[in-house]
């Protein structure tokens, strides 16, 4: 397969608006991933719980593609690796990701709020999903963290009544209807939500970011804080580690580097927490 490299006209369109999507472009490949999605979720028993999904609260997998030689191999592909480099930098950092049935409505949110450092998630939708079906809307430009637009959206978003008289299905917004084999890749400041959604809804992840820079190795290592809550040792699960090519490695690598207090952290959840949480 040939290289794939955005175009100029795709970064700016990412830097703008802080999303951009990919129609049809893994369609190739999309009935293995379904089929890999499907045999992760019953090899762990439904989710984080151990608990097949039954429809009433997201259930969720972290780490996910790690599961999996088939889905760890994404990012491999030169269509995933074009993305992440011509965003992030050729030496970008694949983190975390997580696998899930998502049910019913999910409100407006940020997955971070990063003010320097860029972080984006690349999303694969299972199932075809319509504006009134629980399809990703996001709105464009609220990732610019110091813009009077987006942080007041910040600061307003989650009293959206209150505020402006508005539920959240109401808020002005772009709905990002797909099929599955689209992608569609967003940056973790940018606000997003779902609505009408049914409640077996598949999509994973795949979460990257710039690589950090020495001076600012504490920051990544408090991100990768967040994975301790799944009782997990390391960052990534094993077949992502022990499947991984040389090139692939490099985008392993600071992270392998910085994830050796998560196994403490896990350990202290486990005590504290006798149910895992499902995300």
């Amino acid at each position: 397969m040939s290289d794939f490299k955005l175009t100029g006209q795709q970064v700016t369109f990412f830097r703008t608006f802080g999303f951009i999507a990919f129609p049809g472009l893994l369609k190739d490949r999309v009935e293995e991933i379904i089929r890999e999605f499907e045999a992760v979720f019953a090899k762990r028993g439904g989710g984080h719980a151990g608990k097949p999904h039954e429809g009433k609260q997201r259930s969720c997998i972290v780490p996910f593609p790690d599961q999996s030689a088939v889905l760890s191999s994404l990012l491999d592909d030169p269509r995933i690796h074009g993305i992440a480099a011509g965003l992030l930098g050729d030496d970008f950092n694949y983190m975390p990701s997580d696998g899930n049935y998502y049910t019913g409505d999910t409100g407006w949110h940020s997955d971070g709020w990063h003010k320097e450092h860029l972080h984006i998630k690349i999303a694969f939708y299972l199932d075809p999903l319509t504006r009134d079906t629980g399809c990703l809307r996001v709105i464009p430009g609220s990732h610019r963290v110091g813009d009077r637009f987006a942080d007041s959206l910040q600061e307003q978003i989650q009293k959206s009544p209150e505020t402006w008289g508005l539920q959240g299905r109401d808020v002005p917004s772009v709905a990002l209807e797909t099929v599955p084999g689209d992608l569609l890749v967003f940056n973790h400041n940018t606000k997003h939500a779902a609505f009408g959604g049914n409640a077996w809804r598949r999509m994973f992840t795949m979460n990257l970011c710039q690589r950090y820079p020495e001076a600012r190795l504490q920051e990544l290592r408090d991100y990768l804080n967040g994975v301790s809550r799944f009782w997990v040792e390391r960052a990534y699960g094993e077949i992502m580690m022990n499947t991984a090519t040389p090139g692939r490695r490099r985008h392993l690598e600071q992270v392998m580097a910085n994830d050796g207090h998560i196994a403490e952290l896990s350990r202290k959840a486990r005590a504290a927490m006798p149910e895992p949480s499902r995300g």
